[in-house]
């Protein structure tokens, strides 16, 4: 049986295809494509600029990175998978845990004001309900160690059968972001259909219902979820990319930990300047049936954005490049008077 929230959302995408034409799935694609480009244009610079600046600093000779890559190589010389568990779990975990900590004091105690001011549900989590939040800080410690531990085990093994995860020359920078556009559009598939899997009533009941109990979603909540959820929806859409294309060490660290970075300004809470929008993902722990999707490409598709697009969030979906909260400078309409 399909619930009514459910029926409403599929009568809604169907007929929002129709008023959409081929333009506004084009218009998605554009966007999305925007937003991967100006991230590889960003890590081309930053990249470019860091070597350059480290190389000047230590007076480094040839490629840096490829100098420290070996020096760490040689310093595990025969225990690769040591390494490859040391670096697919240390370096994101440090990347999730240092970020979420940084949240985690703002939504506990309120301060500093001029980060609070760009919450995006005003009225929600202030503070953060502290039963609530460690129940959540307890699922989220289980599903990174017992869960997301010993699947990097697996996808060793899986990875040392395929190829070489831990050879000792470095992929070309660009091939790198190459990878790294490839991974974004594999997770972005797989997210979205994995993720509408769960919102099926069977499955919602008994899975991703825990998930959506924070209706107003802070960082930490990203992985916060069912066991099965986690691997299905949260782990495989981003750890199967490196797999099917037999991904360096290196590369492999490096979006592990963009993918845990872009999960938790998702659903952070907070439109802060020069940051990703977390709008969409946001609207979507609102109203449940709405943005399921990473890129929103798929949603324009299927037509599960086409309420989300009629609201003041999608008009605040934007890179924030002032110091005004959108809440501000794009205030909901005034509620009308009963």
């Amino acid at each position: 049986m399909t619930s009514g929230a459910e029926a409403d959302a599929m009568k809604g995408a169907v007929s929002s295809r129709g008023r959409q034409g081929p333009g506004a799935l084009w218009d998605s694609v554009k966007k999305a494509a925007f937003i991967i480009g100006s991230s590889l244009l960003f890590l081309v610079a930053f990249g470019n600029s860091l070597t350059w600046h480290l190389q000047r600093f230590w007076g480094a000779s040839g490629n840096f990175w490829q100098n420290l890559w070996t020096k760490l190589y040689l310093m595990f010389e025969g225990h690769d998978m040591a390494l490859f568990f040391l670096g697919t779990m240390l370096v994101p975990t440090l990347v999730f845990w240092v970020s979420n900590a940084l949240l985690l004091l703002v939504d506990t105690t309120g301060k500093p004001s001029f980060i609070t001011r760009y919450r995006i549900q005003v009225d929600k989590n202030n503070p953060v309900d502290p039963v609530k939040l460690r129940h959540a800080l307890m699922t989220v410690l289980f599903n990174h160690v017992c869960i997301s531990g010993p699947m990097v085990v697996g996808i060793y093994y899986l990875m040392t059968w395929l190829g070489n995860p831990c050879d000792p020359q470095l992929p070309t920078f660009h091939w790198g972001l190459t990878e790294l556009a490839f991974f974004s559009i594999t997770e972005e598939i797989l997210f979205y259909y994995s993720h509408r899997l769960f919102h099926q009533p069977a499955l919602y009941k008994h899975f991703h219902k825990q998930h959506h109990e924070w209706t107003a979603p802070i960082g930490i909540v990203s992985i916060y979820a069912h066991p099965l959820e986690h691997v299905l929806a949260n782990l495989l859409p981003v750890v199967i990319g490196p797999v099917m294309l037999r991904s360096h060490l290196a590369t492999t660290v490096l979006w592990y930990s963009l993918a845990l970075v872009s999960t938790t300004i998702s659903h952070c809470g907070y439109h802060l300047p020069l940051l990703p929008s977390p709008e969409f993902h946001d609207f979507h722990h609102l109203k449940f049936n709405q943005c399921y999707g990473v890129l929103g490409v798929l949603d324009r598709l299927h037509g599960t954005d086409n309420k989300f697009r009629q609201t003041k969030q999608y008009e605040r979906h934007t890179v924030l490049t002032s110091f005004t909260p959108l809440t501000e400078s794009v205030p909901d309409a005034p509620k009308k008077l009963q």
